[in-house]
């Protein structure tokens, strides 16, 4: 298998639908609970420091990361904890939660201040007590990020502002109103870790964000590209290729070439945290999808109930056939709307059943379209023919594990064959030995 896999592929032209992107963030009120997933990152999950009928402060520590991959939990609300329970995350597993009732009078953590910064080390502890990770949907704890064994050989850091999921505008307001915590989270990043250039990448649909930001650069080193409409623009690969003409190798990360890639709205978190010392308690997201009544950009505290949420953006005008973490691309299904809101949700969409109606797929008709589109110049097609044989030696030739399960093959197909699920079920095929 080659060390480096070509990646000349087109990706997809998929609808924007950017309809709330004018419209400036809103905070949604109190809720009346918040429940608090101790599974809100990537990696070991956090352990609850607090006990039913414990009074908490916003700001308040209430799960402490699990390892060095994890991260903490902080209460958005004052309140007490009703309760340590468990609850059924998106992704069927079972996660303990915290949940605490509003006392209505958010009182301040007595211990929140900005964080003594002085050097790499005292940089990187204020972000893994802020309990920040990648807010752009992967959850990767960002303390771990901001320390690559190989520091000495990072010269860029590489802003993520694409956006390129449909309905989602979250980031673009992010651009338009928190243009300053940007830019003084990229400054210290790049101090703090002797960076010397950044990119900000942002789709071209960004007009706005794209002129506030190139107008607020006010020292060398960091520049704004301007990026083609054209999914999966975000994706950490194909980002880091199309701004700095360098291809991550297959096993590997983007600082094997000499990368750290961050979401905008994770960066703007850094700049406001050394300015507040306010942890991650609050999140804007996108809440949109055909039976919205009222589509918004909201600020909401973490652990709001989806239902909630709705309800302040006017509620839905019939009942959901599917409601999303995230996009429609990529997004993850969530099973109801009790369900909390994560760290790492940048939008909620809710869709009809008419409009998340799986058309019948048919054969296939070997048009290729999907190995044209593939961003990372799979073979779509194949490795579902390897899958469906059992054949794990062949979806190891296929670098079917590279996959990461954009949707750009299903979107693409005209047979409306389920691609990227198959592709997702040979993945753990592979780590099963062979079992499905």
């Amino acid at each position: 298998m080659s060390k480096f896999l070509k990646r000349s592929a087109q990706g997809a032209g998929v609808p924007h639908d950017k309809r709330t992107s004018n419209l400036e963030t809103v905070a949604i009120p109190l809720p009346s609970k918040i429940v608090l997933s101790m599974n809100q990152h990537i990696g070991a999950p956090a352990a609850p420091t607090v006990a039913k009928g414990d009074q908490v402060y916003v700001g308040t520590i209430v799960g402490k990361a699990g390892g060095f991959v994890s991260a903490d939990i902080h209460s958005g609300v004052s309140g007490t904890v009703s309760e340590i329970t468990t609850i059924t995350g998106s992704n069927g597993s079972i996660q303990t939660a915290v949940v605490i009732v509003p006392d209505g009078e958010q009182k301040v953590d007595p211990s929140i201040a900005p964080p003594q910064v002085t050097d790499l080390k005292s940089f990187q502890d204020a972000v893994r007590a802020s309990g920040l990770v990648g807010l752009g949907g992967a959850g990767f704890p960002t303390a771990v990020k901001l320390a690559p064994k190989n520091l000495d050989e990072i010269d860029t850091l590489l802003i993520n502002g694409a956006e390129c999921e449909p309905y989602i505008t979250s980031d673009n307001r992010c651009f338009i109103e928190d243009t300053h915590f940007i830019l003084s989270g990229i400054k210290a990043v790049m101090k703090y870790l002797n960076i010397p250039k950044c990119i900000i990448g942002i789709e071209a649909n960004k007009p706005e964000a794209i002129a506030k930001m190139k107008a607020a650069i006010d020292v060398s080193g960091i520049e704004v590209k301007e990026l083609p409409c054209r999914y999966p623009q975000g994706a950490e690969k194909v980002l880091i290729e199309n701004c700095t003409g360098r291809e991550v190798p297959f096993p590997g990360l983007p600082s094997d070439v000499g990368v750290i890639v961050m979401n905008v709205t994770s960066t703007a978190f850094v700049g406001k945290y050394l300015e507040t010392g306010m942890p991650l308690t609050t999140k804007r997201l996108t809440v949109d999808g055909d039976i919205i009544k009222e589509p918004k950009n909201v600020e909401v505290i973490i652990g709001t109930p989806i239902e909630e949420l709705f309800n302040f953006c006017g509620g839905l005008t019939e009942e959901p056939g599917k409601v999303l973490y995230g996009g429609p691309m990529m997004g993850t299904c969530v099973a109801s709307l009790d369900q909390p809101i994560l760290k790492n949700n940048n939008a909620v969409l809710a869709f009809s059943k008419k409009f998340a109606h799986i058309p019948k797929a048919t054969n296939c008709i070997h048009c290729g379209r999907c190995v044209n589109a593939c961003p990372l110049g799979l073979a779509a097609k194949d490795i579902v023919k390897a899958y469906e044989k059992g054949d794990v030696e062949q979806l190891q030739e296929l670098n079917a594990d590279l996959c990461m399960s954009c949707g750009t093959c299903s979107f693409v197909c005209p047979a409306k064959r389920p691609l990227a699920p198959s592709i997702a079920l040979a993945k753990i095929m592979m780590k099963n030995g062979g079992k499905k």
